[in-house]
């Protein structure tokens, strides 16, 4: 009788830290791992972030961070998710299902009504597939030169059961995430 090896079951962790090598220990230190460089965009660092470690190496993360943002005449926070990274060695294992869960659960306990992310058209279907909605209406964000319509499709994720999202015009009172 041979011994089967059981699989490693990969659990999400709190991350101390996360910098440029962790980013490129994931998706190596190509020039633009994350396909968005052409929006030409400064991006907000994240504050939180979980993380996914195989053998040592890590292989997949999250980030989190309070965002102020305002909905019509309504100022408020939302939970940006971002810095979503899973190696392309690792894809298709339901890695980015398990730190982007990690990080909305988190984030569901820090107060704000909704989550949101930005990315790019090919990824809709999957965060779809983790419960998140396409926000239709244009976004504004926060960049240097002023404010600019988010190039990017925008998600957003109810962070308490049944909130839905409330109309009118949405500017993020920030850098995006």
């Amino acid at each position: 009788m041979t011994d089967d090896v059981i699989p490693a079951v990969p659990i999400v962790e709190r991350l101390a830290r996360y910098e440029r090598a962790d980013q490129d220990e994931i998706l190596g230190d190509g020039a633009d791992p994350f396909g968005v460089a052409a929006a030409g965009l400064t991006w907000l660092s994240k504050e939180e972030h979980f993380g996914i470690r195989l053998d040592g190496r890590l292989v997949a993360h999250t980030g989190l961070v309070r965002i102020p943002l305002s909905i019509g005449r309504t100022r408020g926070d939302v939970m940006g998710v971002g810095g979503v990274a899973v190696a392309p060695d690792q894809r298709g294992r339901g890695l980015a299902r398990l730190v982007v869960t990690a990080a909305v659960d988190h984030a569901r306990t820090l107060g704000p009504d909704h989550g949101i992310l930005f990315c790019r058209p090919p990824l809709v279907p999957l965060y779809e597939r983790l419960g998140w909605h396409e926000l239709k209406e244009e976004v504004h964000v926060e960049q240097p030169a002023g404010p600019v319509v988010m190039p990017l499709r925008t998600m957003w994720t109810p962070l308490k059961e049944g909130e839905p999202w409330p109309g009118g015009e949405v500017r993020l009172l920030s850098l995006p995430m």
